[in-house]
């Protein structure tokens, strides 16, 4: 695929913008991790954070330390010697997911929007590994992209106010993890013991932009039996390499 030279563009008087184009892709984004890796190995004077995003990353410097101009520049020379080799290795984190049910109150929605069995729902949406492109909204909730379009179902026309933490839901094109108890218009189809976010851990936030979340179906006894294992402190899901 031939993908555009990207653009630096001013976004207010304190911070620019490096876009890799419109797309929303696995190359783009590996792009956009490639430069916000780069900057956190090597930071450059005067930035004070880097936002990824689908396609682009934030940049925000202190003008009174630096000039746009100079950083720009600096920027430029940046991305003409960026190298997607040696990222670090991509992993993947297994996620037990109970789907239906209380759990997931809404599957058999999803399953009539569909045109499949709940069953096969469940098959198909635990059947792929989901690349994480950036996190927001909540700590620790992860904007995943890989959802088969068979599988795209409308939002909630009236969101709920509340919802538990840990529910898996699909939203049109997307699926995703609620990572704390809030509002939400997904259709729930499932929900997982695994806490993406935890101020209690070394790190809060489970994984990063650049890994992948593959869901795996339990069923309600073992969904109790690793919430009691979490309880205990126990970890409860699984990383691997991605080949």
């Amino acid at each position: 695929m031939n993908t555009p030279e990207p653009t630096i563009l001013p976004a207010g008087d304190a911070a620019l913008v490096v876009a890799f184009g419109n797309e929303i892709s696995p190359a783009v984004n590996a792009r956009v991790r490639a430069l916000t890796d780069s900057l956190a190995r090597r930071p450059l004077r005067g930035v004070t954070e880097c936002v990824p995003t689908f396609r682009s990353v934030l940049v925000a410097y202190d003008p009174c330390a630096v000039r746009y101009a100079w950083l720009r520049r600096k920027l430029a020379r940046r991305l003409a010697a960026l190298s997607l080799a040696g990222e670090a290795e991509t992993r993947v984190f297994v996620i037990p997911v109970c789907y239906g049910g209380a759990f997931g109150e809404d599957l058999p929605a999803v399953a009539e929007h569909t045109g499949f069995s709940p069953d096969e729902v469940i098959r198909r949406h635990s059947g792929a590994d989901y690349l994480i492109y950036m996190l927001g909204f909540l700590p620790g909730f992860a904007y995943l992209g890989g959802l088969e379009q068979a599988l795209h179902t409308p939002r909630l026309q009236n969101p709920r106010t509340s919802i538990p933490a840990g529910s898996v839901g699909i939203g049109g094109e997307q699926t995703g993890i609620y990572p704390l108890a809030s509002p939400g218009g997904w259709q729930l189809i499932g929900r997982t013991p695994v806490r993406p976010y935890d101020p209690r851990r070394a790190e809060p936030i489970l994984y990063r932009a650049g890994d992948y979340i593959r869901f795996v179906p339990v069923s309600a006894e073992e969904y109790a039996e690793l919430e009691q294992k979490q309880a205990a402190g126990e970890r409860i899901w699984e990383v691997k390499a991605r080949g």
